[in-house]
């Protein structure tokens, strides 16, 4: 009798013994598939970064990632972005995509916003429509939304400039922003980085001078389109002081190539001299309506600390090395202008 029930519990036992391994088996299974849908490797080397436009949809999102086939499984992505309610989180923002990543890591990247900044440099543009165009590959506005403010006088005027000295506003250098910037951003971003560069010493630099900052920088992209070295920049900076306060013609042969729309010209004929237009200063006097280029932090504090000197007329040395002769006098000017084009001759470069 005793026998007959140690034997019936052992049975029993071996039974719960059972039933529990297989629970305990169930369970790993079930943990180790939640473990591989959220912390397991999912997303791919096949793109670099995600890109998402404002306004986008959850559905836009899903749709990127699994036509760039940006995660290894897009169904597993799939419940694990519904489980961590990514859909009602959507941020446009430019993404980072690290092979290996996990999907919860992924998601929970994209539901904060944590995109990566965009190192945005430009210098010396000299179209509006090359710059909104080299500005639309690093940001999410596009060159035409850029252009369309640029040319707007309503708009421009906000910030104190036209449509033809905005460029001014620009100052080159190296910029860090969210991909997501719209173009009424960028404007705002770029006009308070112009005005952290006009320190209160750099306006007073100007006003001495008798110039406004957006003077000083229509000077100053002429200077930089004549200087091939920066150490020689406040010397052409002081010819151009010394004309532009006598009332003499400025004669800047860049402003004669910008006039001309016409950027292979390698030497200016009086062809060229005779162009109609406002920015050709051998045809007007004072400043053209704005710069002819984007002009660099270099060239507008050369234009603030300009050399005094007595210099009027400059011309290309004979050397080509980007240096130039300096005169005070018509017949020194012309001495030079002879070297320098028997040079070119001798070179056989005639336009």
């Amino acid at each position: 009798m005793t026998e007959n029930k140690t034997s019936g519990l052992s049975k029993k036992t071996k039974f719960i013994i059972a039933l529990a391994g297989v629970l305990v088996i169930a369970l790993g299974i079930t943990a180790f598939n939640y473990y591989l849908r959220y912390f397991g490797p999912s997303v791919t080397d096949n793109e670099e970064y995600l890109y998402i436009r404002t306004g986008s949809t959850f559905d836009d999102v899903y749709q990127t990632i699994r036509e760039k086939e940006m995660v290894k499984d897009t169904s597993v992505f799939l419940w694990a972005a519904l489980n961590m309610d990514y859909p009602k989180a959507v941020k446009p923002g430019k993404y980072k995509l690290n092979p290996g990543m996990s999907n919860r890591r992924f998601i929970n990247m994209l539901k904060a916003g944590n995109q990566e900044p965009v190192q945005l440099k430009f210098k010396n543009h000299r179209l509006k429509e090359n710059f909104a165009g080299y500005i639309s590959t690093l940001i999410e506005a596009d060159s035409t939304s850029i252009i369309n403010l640029l040319d707007s006088s309503a708009f421009v005027s906000k910030y104190g400039f036209t449509p033809d000295n905005v460029y001014a506003m620009f100052i080159p250098n190296s910029y860090e922003m969210y991909w997501n910037t719209s173009a009424e951003k960028f404007f705002k971003r770029m006009h308070e980085e112009y005005e952290k560069f006009w320190t209160s010493a750099r306006l007073e630099k100007a006003k001495a001078i008798g110039m406004e900052p957006t003077q000083v920088s229509i000077l100053a992209a002429i200077v930089d389109a004549e200087a091939l070295h920066d150490d020689e920049m406040p010397t052409i900076a002081g010819l151009y002081m010394n004309r532009y306060k006598r009332g003499i013609k400025l004669q800047a042969d860049p402003t004669v190539i910008f006039a001309n729309k016409d950027f292979t010209i390698r030497r200016v004929l009086n062809r060229h001299l005779t162009k109609d237009s406002p920015y050709n200063t051998y045809v007007y006097a004072g400043l053209p309506p704005g710069p002819i280029m984007m002009p660099s932090i270099n060239a507008i504090d050369a234009v603030l600390n300009h050399k005094k000197h007595n210099f009027i007329y400059m011309c290309a040395k004979e050397d080509f090395s980007g240096y130039h002769n300096f005169a005070v006098t018509v017949s020194e000017h012309q001495a030079n202008a002879r070297r320098f084009q028997q040079a070119l001759n001798q070179r056989n470069i005639r336009r």
